[in-house]
């Protein structure tokens, strides 16, 4: 089994992420990491199912939803839009219409949560685009945290994603390299 830091060296994630997991269990990494916007790029690059990544990350934007000044709703839309589309009742040219709209609203962190996650969905549609979908599900988590000054994020993330899931995703990862 890989440690969690030659996991997130292979991975390519940044340095001080690299340097916070140093000799930490994969669950102890997990459950101890104060960054959603973290959690959701591992979560994203082991391949977690892409409709959960966006659930996160919709439920990280809307913690922030209340700081869109009144009369703004683009960013809500959005955040709807995408959270239509885990359902099935968005197609993603509903969703990347609706996150091209709050993007014209991006004037906060808030609003920028809020068209991050709508991207997330209009990115994990593509199995290509997997990447793409956990950058932008992680920049929605920190551009909530950020426009919240909250440090509850990272646990809106592990409920929606708990460890067992990143278990398994570290499971089927090193499958995948053998």
């Amino acid at each position: 089994m890989k440690s969690t830091k030659d996991i997130l060296t292979e991975l390519g994630a940044c340095s001080e992420a690299v340097q916070w997991a140093g000799r930490k269990s994969h669950e102890r990494t997990w459950n101890t990491c104060k960054r959603g916007d973290w959690l959701l790029w591992i979560a994203g690059k082991l391949g977690v199912d892409r409709k959960k990544l966006v659930l996160a990350a919709c439920a990280c934007a809307r913690t922030v939803l209340k700081y869109i000044p009144a009369g703004e709703d683009r960013p809500r839309i959005a955040t709807e839009t995408a959270e239509a589309w885990i359902k099935d009742e968005a197609t993603i040219a509903q969703v990347q219409a609706a996150a091209d709209a709050a993007a014209d609203a991006a004037v906060c962190a808030a609003a920028r949560a809020a068209y991050a996650a709508a991207n997330a969905a209009a990115y994990a549609a593509a199995d290509a685009a997997a990447y793409a979908a956990a950058y932008a599900a992680a920049y929605a988590a920190s551009a909530a945290a950020h426009a919240a000054a909250r440090k509850d994020i990272a646990d809106i993330v592990r409920k929606i994603i708990p460890f067992s899931v990143i278990c398994k995703a570290i499971a089927d990862y090193e499958n995948k390299e053998e």
